[in-house]
């Protein structure tokens, strides 16, 4: 069995592809010993399984989905799918020649019994994944359970000044301005470093998700997600008040900004919000001043504006009181007088 030769990289780590079913599949790793140790064992594993899909369980399908798809997907996704597999354990030992439609159904009526919608379809839409992949003469159609709409929460005027109020002075004045001010995501936050900043631009490049084995940098969610940012004269100040220990401007793991948020919240006697809630004000006060929709698009990088207008764009509880009363005024002056 010959084994492709790791490539080393100008990084020092160790790059190794193996062809998988005519594609390739790679791995980077810290020795040119441990990349030539993963290849035979994959390869290994391939021989023993004899080449076919059909021999394989859902459990080992999944596994090898994921496995293809490693090298391409983020730390994230694939964490994400890991946790997704141990759904999966009504079926994870049925051979995929063994599979029904009646034997998913009965998992994913089973499965949404103790989780949500969104968190069946997630587990649903991974196994049709791997299907379409080992099994793609298997046409789904299992009955889904029905989506129920997330009521986003967004905190008020008044809240926001509490909140802002509440972090002023502390180590949490910083990324919780930069996802107010300017809507970022928490990932995007704890990726930036210092040589991101060029004058007044605040240049947006990656993020810091997390893997199996912990924070992991990696590229920003979407093509769009990598833009620049002007830079307010208040953000500069905090900036310029920053410690400077390392690369990174933001020297906390996404643990901790949550919690130091949540302990804000307590403080400033506002309901609990998550940190992400912040990007929501961002991008409703974009909708509140009327800042167009390419605008804002740009700015809080998304490269339509579905997701901007169905999930980000609520209104702001104070304007909506008072376009209310501006409509209501308006067909009360259409009344006929008595």
């Amino acid at each position: 069995m010959r084994l492709p030769e790791p490539k080393k990289l100008p990084s020092g780590n160790w790059r190794i592809q193996v062809l998988v079913d005519g594609k390739r599949v790679g791995r980077t790793f810290p020795t040119k010993e441990e990349a030539e140790y993963w290849a035979a064992g994959l390869k290994t594993k391939i021989m023993e399984e004899n080449r076919s899909p059909w021999k394989m369980t859902v459990g080992a399908a999944v596994d090898r989905y994921i496995e293809s798809k490693s090298s391409i997907l983020s730390p994230s996704t694939v964490l994400g799918y890991k946790r997704t597999k141990k759904r999966m354990e009504d079926i994870i030992g049925v051979q995929l020649n063994d599979l029904t439609q009646e034997k998913i159904q009965r998992w994913v009526n089973q499965l949404a019994k103790d989780h949500s919608p969104k968190t069946v379809a997630n587990a649903h839409g991974l196994l049709s994944a791997v299907l379409k992949e080992y099994r793609p003469s298997m046409t789904l159609r299992t009955t889904l359970p029905s989506k129920v709409k997330a009521e986003i929460q967004i905190p008020s005027e008044a809240e926001i000044r509490a909140i802002l109020k509440e972090c002023r002075g502390t180590k949490y004045e910083l990324p919780i301005m930069l996802a107010v001010w300017l809507g970022l995501r928490q990932s995007e936050i704890l990726g930036l470093e210092w040589r991101d900043i060029d004058g007044d631009t605040l240049k947006i490049r990656r993020a810091i998700v997390l893997g199996e084995d912990g924070p992991t940098q990696k590229g920003t969610k979407t093509y769009s997600g990598t833009r620049p940012l002007h830079i307010p004269a208040y953000i500069r100040e905090l900036l310029d008040r920053q410690p400077r220990s390392g690369d990174r401007i933001v020297n906390m793991t996404g643990k901790s900004i949550y919690s130091g948020f949540s302990r804000i919240c307590e403080k400033s006697g506002v309901p609990h919000f998550r940190f992400h809630d912040l990007r929501h004000v961002n991008a409703s006060a974009m909708l509140a001043v009327g800042v167009p929709d390419k605008y804002s698009m740009k700015r809080i990088g998304h490269a339509t504006n579905n997701m901007l207008k169905t999930t980000y764009q609520h209104t702001i509880k104070e304007k909506e009181i008072e376009y209310d009363q501006k409509i209501e005024n308006y067909i009360g002056s259409l009344m006929p007088d008595d």
